[in-house]
């Protein structure tokens, strides 16, 4: 009898490593892809879920072996952690073989996927193990590696296309130029495009080109054209699995349209060389056809786009030569800031919050919501009616009927609890609910809306971080809070103000202006508990405007911790516990400027950022923005807790004298 063989693997490259140019730096293009062929439609949601399945089931390969690792601790304390993790196959080279192991038992999949792809599924399960098994540089592991679901699957990674080998891409690759695609889309002019709604499907070439060899007859050598030799509208090619037998998969791209993205598509697609990677995305989206939309993600080489308008802007706040310090909360974003010498000029003050007509369209997009909710949830109900008992009403009807001795009515909607067990789950699981097919396209839509709303906030927080940086200069201090604890206690409110998002937004700006914004403890400055001068002044959250009973300064109190904080100093800029206040230079402060520090701190001195109304990507619909006049200053008509004490904050030195860790309520 014939032994098996052992299955040979390529060894590890003896050229040398490739890196990327431009110090790493990479940037991605999205192109909505113009699928309308009902073929193509099948094709792609067939290899969706070839890639689901192997990536589910290396998925839940990963998680078995990572439960042995870690009930084999004698082991481990004998051989070493390595030792075991290598027995397992608890590796990233381990996770790709058992890809490709799933890849090879199942014949039908190979007529869909490839191994690159199965071997990239792999690397991203693998990139979830590790931060399972190895701490970060906090100490903090990532729980147990979990099985997703199939409507969060939205992605196939590609493979990157070989820098060394020419006309080498082993997955998804983009073909074309942006030229031809000018050419074959022409609308009166170079920078307008009129792209038909089905755009047709581009053809492979039929013709020879020429080699550039001579053969031995002496006639110059000639090749048949393959993609490579295809220079007209741009188009995502992929061959397929390796026994597929449909051909290439081959989808038309859109271009972008609109003002200002010609500019921006032109940076990215006119050098085909930059091109680094594709990966194929896929978006809900009810309207169409299959409720899926289909997107290529192209990554290319180098930085990203920036507008003309935006680099003269950075290049204006980076010799502003002032300090200046952002105090975020709840309702509202504060920002103050001095000239650094302190020797001329004038203090600026800038308050971000919400207009009455932006809290009026949140307070009609908020009702659409829980009526949308509503109708789900009425939805579920009718299509599993033995699963829920009747309200008190429903009950109260069907007693009567019974004692007139009618029949009893049929409820079609039960507004009664759900039919639980003893310990109070359902008796059956909310997965194995019957969903009528308008519950999922009202559910689709509703996820479609939550993502152009998180997309507009996204936007509005980049353009107001541009406005406070043209305003007050890319160096910036903001106190390091836990926002997290901030929504334990007012959720709501956050979510349509998001401090969070507007900080972060921030910190990028500031670093692409050559600033940088530092983060400051709050344990060991206080801003909100002390005056320019240097006196403390303590302060319950309640309590919205500054008093000193030593200086006389009257102020908000969210100005008056954001001047604070342009004055913290550090011991290590990198570590928010180093921070200290400097009141000597906050007092000089206020000796310099006076009567023009008071006004500021009083009220904005500078307009609101009010950004212009537009959409954002492609999905993402019209919407009004705007943002806000400063809430007056003063007591607010409800007690609100006092500062809380974040458990494991960043900043947190140990116990400091006359302030309560414990939330109080006023």
């Amino acid at each position: 009898m014939r032994a098996a063989q052992t299955r040979k693997f390529r060894g590890k490259n003896k050229a040398p490593k490739w890196t990327k140019p431009n110090a790493g730096l990479v940037s991605v293009m999205v192109l909505p892809l113009a699928v309308t062929d009902p073929a193509d439609l099948g094709r792609l949601n067939g290899l969706f879920g070839a890639m689901w399945s192997i990536k589910r089931a290396v998925q839940r390969d990963a998680r078995a072996k990572v439960d042995a690792y870690w009930a084999a601790h004698r082991e481990r304390e004998r051989d070493g952690a390595k030792a075991v993790r290598q027995r397992l196959g608890l590796s990233r080279e381990g996770l790709e073989r058992c890809a490709y192991k799933h890849l090879e038992n199942s014949g039908h999949l190979k007529h869909h996927a490839s191994k690159a792809l199965a071997m990239h599924i792999a690397d991203e399960v693998w990139s979830g193990v590790s931060r399972h098994l190895f701490p970060d540089v906090t100490g903090h592991r990532f729980g147990r590696p979990k099985v997703g679901n199939w409507h969060d699957f939205t992605r196939i990674p590609g493979r990157a296309r070989s820098h060394t080998t020419e006309n080498k891409w082993e997955t998804f690759r983009l073909v074309g130029t942006l030229h031809g695609h000018a050419l074959a889309y022409p609308d009166g002019g170079w920078h307008s495009l009129m792209q038909p709604r089905r755009m047709p499907k581009p053809t492979l070439p039929d013709d020879k080109v020429p080699t550039g060899k001579v053969t031995a007859s002496g006639k110059p050598g000639m090749r048949k054209a393959n993609w490579w030799d295809y220079n007209s509208p741009l188009a995502l090619i992929f061959a397929g699995g390796p026994e597929g037998k449909r051909g290439d998969l081959v989808l038309p791209v859109r271009i972008p349209q609109g003002a200002g993205q010609w500019a921006r598509v032109e940076y990215f697609l006119s050098n085909p060389l930059a091109w680094h990677k594709v990966d194929l995305v896929r978006r809900r989206k009810a309207s169409a056809p299959g409720g899926w939309v289909y997107e290529a993600h192209v990554m290319v080489l180098g930085p990203g786009y920036t507008a003309p308008a935006v680099r003269e802007m950075r290049d204006r706040a980076a010799q502003l030569d002032r300090i200046g310090g952002v105090d975020g909360n709840v309702s509202n974003l504060s920002i103050a800031s001095f000239p650094a010498a302190l020797d001329g000029g004038t203090p600026e003050s800038t308050e971000v919050t919400l207009t009455d007509a932006e809290r009026a369209r949140l307070e009609k997009e908020a009702k659409t919501r829980r009526g949308r909710a509503r109708a789900l949830e009425r939805s579920r109900r009718a299509m599993n009616a033995a699963q829920y008992g009747l309200s008190k009403k429903q009950a109260r009807c069907a007693a009567r009927r019974a004692e007139k001795g009618l029949p009893p009515k049929t409820v079609m909607v039960p507004g009664g609890a759900r039919a639980s067990r003893s310990d109070g789950m359902p008796r059956q699981a909310f997965r194995r609910d019957r969903l009528s097919a308008n519950y999922r396209q009202q559910r689709a839509r509703q996820a479609e809306r939550a993502a152009s709303i998180a997309e507009h906030r996204r936007h509005r927080a980049r353009f107001v971080a541009r406005e406070i940086i043209a305003a007050h200069g890319p160096v910036l201090v903001v106190e390091d809070c836990d926002i997290r604890t901030w929504y334990r206690l007012w959720g709501k409110r956050l979510s349509q103000t998001t401090p969070g998002m507007l900080i972060s937004a921030l910190k990028v700006e500031c670093e692409a202006a050559g600033g940088r914004l530092v983060r400051a403890s709050t344990w060991s400055t206080a801003l909100s508990q002390h005056c320019l001068c240097g006196e403390r002044v303590n302060k319950t959250l309640r309590d919205r405007e500054h008093r000193c009973t030593a200086c006389g300064l009257v102020g908000k109190r969210d100005l008056v911790s954001a001047a604070l904080a342009a004055f913290v100093r550090f011991t290590s800029v990198d570590d928010p516990k180093t921070a200290f206040l400097d009141t000597i230079a906050s007092r000089n402060a206020q000796i310099t400027y006076a009567q023009a520090l008071e006004e500021a701190l009083r009220e904005s001195t500078t307009p609101s950022p009010k950004p212009a109304c537009g959409s954002g990507r492609v999905a993402v619909p019209r919407q009004h923005r705007e943002t806000s006049a400063p809430r007056t200053a003063g007591q607010r008509n409800r007690a609100t807790p006092d500062e809380s004490r974040p458990r494991g904050h960043a900043g947190k030195p140990g116990p400091r004298t006359a302030c309560s860790p414990q939330l109080t309520l006023c």
